[in-house]
């Protein structure tokens, strides 16, 4: 069973919390929940490393992108500079997960 969203009241959860959450939602200990989340979380890096996406269902697709490269300015000078193409990650949230966000009814 899921967490309830009530027990988020805060403005953030850290990850103990979380750990604490899934624990107590799978019945597990905290350890087996972070170990579950940390392998979770490894293997999100690393297959967006490689260059693939990551999609869950309901909440969310992780990809890899790229950043072009631009000209910027600097902000005590006023002088240009140019800015170098970057990777970046990226992150999608799923309909579902809006939707909760926004309270939306299915």
């Amino acid at each position: 069973m899921c967490a309830d969203i009530n027990i988020y009241k805060e403005l953030h959860l850290n990850k103990a919390e979380l750990i604490a959450a899934i624990a107590d939602d799978a019945e597990i200990s905290k350890a087996k929940a972070e170990f579950a989340l940390n392998s979770a979380i490894e293997n999100i890096i690393k297959a967006v490393t490689k260059g693939d996406s990551v999609q869950l269902i309901g909440f969310g697709t992780f990809a890899s992108g790229k950043r072009a490269a631009r000209m910027g300015r600097n902000p005590k000078t006023g002088e240009p500079l140019k800015i170098a193409a970057a990777k970046t990650v990226k992150f999608s949230a799923g309909k579902a997960f809006k939707d909760s966000v926004n309270k939306r009814k299915k």
